[in-house]
């Protein structure tokens, strides 16, 4: 860490290239002699990752980026927020703190939480922008947080992991027992040190591999934002033998769209099928990646189209956590109908279809966007099927 680049000067110069294009930038050089330009541009080019994702940290007069990775791989402000709202406590520890997001949200819940990082100038940054944030309550510490706890007599009432998706020599990795730590081979420790654990992985992660890789998991929160699946939250209480919980949150600027249903009862239940009716209805991300395709159906007195399309119909409009359409018309999937559309433009959805989006576009000319949907999909006695539909409020 370079305490000269929060100097007033290199900060505003900072702020005045924003905009500019860094690889002339690069060419051009700074005016600086304590500060390198490839340190001014690695400031530059985390910030801009930042205004979006961490609002909070880019509007912050003198905070200190680290590399666009560590930005990458760190939590957004909205899902930080939504994790700390499901726990509660005096204290909670983060073993893989990183550029220390979620911290600083847990320090708004807990009295005590303690930041562990490795990387000694990432956290030495941490500790910084911890100052400039005015956080309160969060210990920082240099070093590894399973070594942290091995040194600590002292319980928590929360403990929190996001282990590492980058292997040494695996390079990106996504089971478990190739992140670091491994949680499951410490697991038992980790309990010894909290009777609570909230660990956040990819939501590339096969949730079965990693129920099975996990014990005494009570909850899996399956984290989407603007309709986009961005973590998977696995909350796990020392002795817990009981179903698991799925929970599904889709977070928009309007409102936090959920759905939740126990694992077993997926597992034993039925869908009811039918043709498409009056509305049709498209399960978000969130819901998708969870599997809960017939408690959808069961909850919410919907029909599916066919058992592999995760498309939804009956004859009255409800509200839905996904996206709700009327449909205009349904036809059997041939040219002839489709010529008989005439649609030069439209929205278009696939679901259990031989087709992909690009090479129907592509057959039937048909550009992106406007007022219509079209949805291809198979019904229940397997027939491909063309749906018009227009979007519900």
């Amino acid at each position: 860490m370079n305490p000269s680049i929060l100097n007033p000067d290199i900060q505003a110069f900072i702020e005045q290239h924003l905009d500019t294009d860094v690889a002339i930038l690069a060419l051009k050089g700074t005016p600086f002699t304590d500060v390198s330009t490839a340190e001014i541009i690695t400031q530059i080019a985390a910030k801009k990752r930042c205004k979006h994702k961490l609002s909070t940290w880019f509007d912050t007069t003198a905070i200190y980026y680290p590399n666009t990775l560590n930005i990458e791989q760190t939590s957004s402000e909205v899902t930080a927020k939504y994790k700390t709202s499901l726990l509660s406590g005096t204290s909670i520890i983060d073993i893989t703190g990183g550029f220390g997001v979620d911290c600083f949200y847990f320090s708004k819940r807990f009295a005590e939480v303690t930041h562990c990082e490795t990387n000694a100038v990432l956290s030495e940054i941490v500790t910084h922008n911890y100052k400039q944030l005015h956080a309160t309550g969060i210990t920082t510490y240099k070093g590894d947080g399973l070594e942290y706890l091995k040194d600590t007599p002292k319980t928590f009432d929360w403990l929190y992991v996001d282990p590492s998706r980058r292997h040494d020599t695996k390079g990106k990795v996504f089971f478990l027992k190739d992140c670091l730590p491994n949680v499951p081979e410490h697991l038992e420790f980790l309990f010894s040190r909290s009777k609570r654990i909230m660990i956040k992985t990819s939501p590339l992660l096969d949730i079965s591999i990693g129920s099975n890789a996990l014990k005494h998991v009570k909850t899996i929160h399956i984290v989407a934002v603007n309709n986009d699946v961005k973590e998977l939250v696995w909350i796990l209480e020392a002795g817990y033998t009981g179903a698991i919980t799925m929970a599904t949150v889709n977070i928009t600027a309007h409102q936090n769209m959920t759905f939740s249903f126990e694992r077993e009862a997926e597992a034993q239940s039925v869908s009811n099928y039918s043709p498409p009716l009056t509305y049709l209805y498209e399960p978000n991300a969130a819901i998708l990646k969870s599997g809960g395709f017939h408690q959808v159906a069961t909850q919410l007195h919907l029909f599916k189209l066919h058992q592999h399309s995760h498309l939804y119909t009956n004859t009255n409009l409800i509200a839905f956590p996904g996206r709700r359409f009327k449909i205009e018309q349904s036809l059997a999937y041939n040219k002839k109908n489709m010529k008989r559309l005439g649609i030069t433009k439209a929205n278009i959805t696939t679901r259990n279809f031989p087709e992909t989006v690009q090479q129907l576009r592509k057959k039937y000319k048909i550009k992106d966007g406007g007022d219509l949907y079209l949805f291809f999909t198979t019904d229940s006695n397997a027939t491909k099927r063309i749906i018009l539909a227009s979007k519900c409020a």
